[in-house]
């Protein structure tokens, strides 16, 4: 664990990992907020909006928080459900959780130019889906039932593929061949859950396989670490994030599980209650991976005016990777500059 100062705010305290201290203070999760998945699929509205002009059309939201989402919409994206809320020959973006192959069929019949912002990582487990799939592999999906991600990984292969939503699922299962079945996930489970469920299974499906890499995404890992190193040493965890955004709700669970006395999810700072900071001298805060950081910064002057002036990073882990905008946008993104050249 490396432990740094919050070098962009001057009210900082050198953080030591044992030491009570009895001045009010906020220890700052890092990782926190955007991983590079939700960072491609906004600027791919973004992009589109500035490209094509609004309105652009997202097929749900293009990433679960309520701030991205509001603001988007003001620039000129609207949020539809289906592609049949789409006009005919109209732009639609695919959000970030992936869809199933046949709303890329509904997508051209209805003439719908489609742009596919589906995270790379949930990508993995779509090519994972369909390669098990053709190998005639009973797959066992680990996920919560309705998710979108899940929804979109299931339709790659509905015939082979069933739902086990977390340890208590377990039981239900049923395949044809133990000898050949094989575990997904969803990418933003909680890492103990998904574990405990996959050790339940192995007991009742001891040949069963698991998938050739890590299906849930390095960012959800990162910043349920970072929670459970922090979280004994706070009295209450902030999470700021949206109520269907999965990964910021296993936050909350992460910060609970790891010792901390309250754990709140929240969308903004005005909706931090007062009597959950009472009696409290240590605040941790965090995000969703797909929460703007200008939102945590609101939450830390927050916290300040209400004394807790003090705030430490603490970081476990460094994150550098990035991911290119969809092939599809990037294409007429190049023919529009080259139209532009004199």
């Amino acid at each position: 664990m490396v432990l740094v100062a919050a070098p962009a705010r001057s009210r900082c305290a050198t953080y030591d990992g044992g030491v009570t201290e009895t001045r009010k203070r906020v220890l700052l999760a890092k990782p926190r907020g955007y991983c590079a998945g939700v960072d491609r699929a906004v600027q791919t509205v973004e992009e589109a909006l500035k490209l094509y002009g609004a309105p652009i059309y997202v097929r749900k939201q293009i990433v679960h928080n309520k701030h991205v989402v509001s603001t988007l919409e003001a620039r000129g994206a609207i949020f539809v459900e289906e592609n049949e809320e789409v006009p005919e020959g109209s732009t639609v973006i695919f959000s970030a959780h992936g869809v199933a192959p046949e709303v890329y069929e509904q997508a051209k019949q209805r003439s719908l130019k489609a742009i596919d912002a589906t995270c790379p990582l949930v990508t993995k487990v779509h090519h994972e889906a369909r390669r098990f799939a053709a190998e005639d592999y009973d797959i066992l999906l680990i996920g919560h039932e309705g998710h979108e991600e899940v929804i979109g990984t299931a339709g790659e292969a509905p015939a082979h593929i069933q739902l086990v939503d977390g340890p208590d699922g377990v039981d239900k299962v049923t395949v044809r061949d133990p000898n050949k079945v094989v575990w997904l996930s969803q990418t933003t489970l909680s890492v103990d859950e998904t574990m405990e469920t996959v050790a339940r299974l192995k007991t009742r499906l001891p040949l069963l396989q698991s998938p050739p890499s890590d299906d849930i995404c390095y960012a959800t890992q990162n910043r349920q670490h970072v929670v459970k190193e922090i979280a004994p040493e706070c009295d209450v965890v902030l999470v700021v994030g949206s109520r269907n955004s999965s990964n910021s709700v296993r936050l909350v669970e992460v910060a609970l599980d790891g010792g901390a006395r309250g754990g709140y999810l929240i969308d903004y700072a005005s909706e931090i209650q007062e009597e959950w900071l009472e009696g409290a001298t240590t605040v941790g805060v965090t995000s969703g991976a797909s929460v703007p950081d200008d939102l945590v910064t609101e939450v830390l002057d927050h916290l300040a005016e209400r004394g807790f002036a003090d705030v430490t990073e603490v970081t476990t882990a460094e994150e550098r990777l990035t991911f290119s905008l969809p092939q599809e946008l990037k294409r007429d993104m190049k023919a529009a500059a080259a139209r532009t050249l004199p």
